[in-house]
């Protein structure tokens, strides 16, 4: 009896440990909630001040993640990716009823549009919108359905395993180690052009071009690989770009919402 009760104890610690990842991890959101903060107007900035009672963005960042603890928010679990088969284009499925991330950053911003909506509600909203653009920029977001985004793709990272989608949410950032504010500050350094043309387009736009990043990443591993230096040599410059895309996008979102 014994045995078995320690037994289940450890199983179930296990599965707390190493849950199913969906999203970049709290440090990679917040880095992108922070590079958003740097590129927000005054006037945008002073509004989401308001909005969000002095809260930072990288700080609300996470709530979307944070409310999965709570049934009554079941709803926006679907809202964190899109499953497209490589031969398609988001174009060419139906989306489904229960949402997808494409649909959700859109429902966020008609929130924030609408003059009738109440303030507690745009609040609510812009928390979900900075955490889904983030989610956005996670490539596996845009993965495969039969391997649930990279989820049931596995590998080692080191010794320990874990799959190709928390390689990118979280291994390579955790083993970077860095705070969220370290990392913001030492992204690549950017021209105005070069801010100005990560800008460019809408969302459709970047889904497009973050679905042909998704593929090669898809291409990157093996299953069963064990990754590790070499890994992060090749690939984490590209999870930096990415985060500094999300912020950097999301913050022409907030200026141009906020205007």
């Amino acid at each position: 009896m014994k045995f078995t009760f320690s037994l289940l104890f450890f199983l179930c610690i296990q599965i707390v440990a190493f849950p199913i990842s969906e999203e970049w991890g709290q440090t990679g959101h917040r880095v992108v909630g922070e590079v958003a903060s740097n590129h927000l107007t005054k006037k945008a900035k002073k509004e989401i001040d308001q909005l969000l009672n002095g809260l930072s963005l990288a700080v609300v960042s996470t709530y979307a993640d944070e409310i999965k603890s709570d049934r009554k928010f079941n709803e926006y679990r679907p809202w964190h990716y899109v499953n497209i088969p490589f031969d398609k284009n988001y174009s060419d499925i139906n989306p489904k009823e229960e949402g997808d991330i494409i649909q959700a950053i859109e429902k966020c911003i008609a929130v924030l549009k609408d003059d009738t909506a109440s303030r507690d509600n745009k609040a609510f909203h812009l928390k979900l919108l900075v955490h889904f653009m983030g989610d956005l920029h996670q490539p596996m977001h845009l993965g495969l359905e039969e391997d649930k985004g990279g989820n049931d793709f596995q590998v080692r990272w080191f010794n320990e395993g874990t799959n190709l989608h928390r390689v990118w949410d979280s291994n390579m950032i955790d083993s970077y180690q860095m705070t969220y504010s370290e990392l913001a500050g030492n992204l690549p350094p950017l021209s105005k052009k070069q801010v100005l043309d990560i800008q460019k387009g809408h969302l459709l736009d970047w889904v497009l071009e973050e679905r042909e990043l998704t593929k090669k990443i898809y291409q990157s591993a093996e299953v069963g690989e064990k990754l590790g230096y070499r890994y992060m040599y090749d690939h984490f410059k590209t999870v930096k770009i990415q985060l500094q895309k999300g912020g950097l996008r999301l913050a022409k979102i907030l200026n141009e919402l906020f205007a």
